[in-house]
C-alpha cells in the first residue's frame, strides 16, 4: 500500500461541477502531473457518495480517487470514525492509503481489481478469500494500529448496531412531501410505532444469542470488495460503518448483499450448503485452526439466520432517510 503523507485540503467540491476543484487537489498532491493530460473517470457503483477518479494519460494505475460525500450523509455517518478506520486498516495492510481529506470528502489510493458480482461472489476460488479476509479483520485489535485514540477497554466494546439503528429510527421521515413517495411510503412501510416495537423485539432476541463482538466492516456489499486476479487477493473498501459489532451481523449482512442492489434477485441468497462451506473457511481462519466442528458451523449458521433480520431492518431505516435527502438518482 502507498504510504504518502496524509493532508487536509480546505476545499468543498461541488459534485456537479468538480473538475477545477479536483485540479486544485492534484496541484497539491501530485504537482508533477501534466495538467493538460488529466483524465477523469466517474465510477457509478455508489449510492451514498460520488466517486471520481483522476489520472493522467497512460498512468491509469496511479489514479487518485476522489470521494465526494452524498447530501446529508453526515446524519448517517461519523466521518472521523471512517477516517480512523481507514488508517487502522491501511496500517494493517488490508486496504488503500488515505492521501487527503477535504471539507466534504476524501482522496485515496486506487487499488487494482474488479468489484465482485453476483457470479464472482459465489466462485469457490474467490469466496474463500473473502471468508478468510473477513475473519482476519474480525481478529484485529485497532488499538494496535491507531495508538493514542479513544477506543476504550475490552469491556467497553459495545456493538455499534444498536446506537446506529436507534439513531436511524429517530431520523426516519414520518411522511414525504412528494405525493408519489408518500403513497409508496403508506403502501410499503409499517407505522413508526410498529417499527419501534419490532426493533425492541429484535434487540431483546438477538442479544441473547451471545455472538462475539469483533472489529466489523458492517457494509460488505459486493462493490466494497475488490478482487485482483493477478495476485489472487481481495481488498475491502469503504469503511463508513466499520466498528465493533456482532460477528454474526457482519456475515449475515454480507450474505444479504448477494441478492444485489439495483437488480435485486432473492434467488441469489446463499443456500445452507454454500453458507456452511463459507463458514467453515471463516471459522478455520478465525479460530486459527484447521479443525472446525460441524457444531461450531451450525451454531454460527443459526446466529446468522437471526441477524439477517436486523440487517434488513437497519438498511431499511437507512433507505428511508436516503430517500428523503439523497440527490443520487436511485430508487431507495
Amino acid at each position: 500500500m502507498d504510504k504518502k503523507k496524509e493532508v487536509h485540503i480546505d476545499i468543498k467540491i461541488d459534485e456537479n461541477d468538480y473538475q477545477n476543484d479536483i485540479k486544485t487537489i492534484v496541484d497539491i498532491l501530485r504537482p508533477e502531473w501534466p495538467k493538460y493530460q488529466l483524465q477523469f473517470k466517474i465510477f457509478t457503483n455508489g449510492i451514498t457518495n460520488k466517486l471520481i477518479g483522476v489520472y493522467y494519460l497512460d498512468h491509469y494505475s496511479e489514479m487518485l480517487l476522489i470521494r465526494i460525500y452524498g447530501n446529508k450523509t453526515d446524519l448517517l455517518i461519523d466521518r472521523k470514525d471512517e477516517v480512523r478506520n481507514i488508517r487502522v486498516l491501511n496500517k494493517a495492510e488490508y486496504t488503500h492509503s488515505l492521501y487527503a481529506t477535504f471539507n466534504n470528502g476524501l482522496v485515496y489510493e486506487f487499488i487494482n481489481g474488479e468489484v465482485l458480482t453476483p457470479e464472482t461472489v459465489i466462485n469457490p476460488d474467490i469466496y474463500w478469500l473473502v471468508a478468510k479476509r473477513l475473519a482476519q479483520m474480525h481478529l484485529l485489535d485497532p488499538r494496535e494500529y491507531c495508538q493514542g485514540t479513544n477506543w476504550g477497554d475490552d469491556a467497553d466494546r459495545e456493538p455499534i448496531i444498536w446506537n446506529k439503528t436507534e439513531k436511524f429510527l429517530g431520523l426516519m421521515p414520518k411522511s414525504f412531501d412528494d405525493p408519489i413517495k408518500q403513497a409508496r411510503f403508506e403502501e410499503l412501510i409499517k407505522p413508526h410505532s410498529v417499527l419501534q416495537q419490532e426493533y425492541k423485539l429484535l434487540k431483546s432476541s438477538l442479544i441473547k444469542l451471545d455472538s462475539p463482538i469483533v472489529y466489523s466492516h458492517n457494509d460488505l456489499l459486493l462493490t466494497n470488495i475488490l478482487y485482483d486476479k493477478t495476485i489472487n487477493s481481495v481488498t475491502f473498501i469503504d469503511f463508513e460503518y466499520t466498528g465493533f459489532n456482532y460477528q454474526a451481523f457482519d456475515i449475515a449482512n454480507h450474505f444479504a448483499e448477494f441478492v444485489g442492489v439495483e437488480n435485486v434477485n432473492y434467488d441469489r441468497y446463499p443456500d445452507e450448503p454454500f453458507q456452511r462451506s463459507w463458514l467453515r473457511i471463516y471459522l478455520q481462519a478465525f479460530n486459527k485452526s484447521s479443525s472446525v466442528s460441524e457444531e461450531q458451523v451450525t451454531k454460527l449458521y443459526k446466529q446468522i439466520k437471526n441477524f439477517n433480520l436486523l440487517s434488513h431492518f437497519f438498511w431499511g431505516c437507512w433507505a428511508l432517510i436516503q430517500s428523503q435527502h439523497s440527490t443520487i438518482d436511485f430508487d431507495f
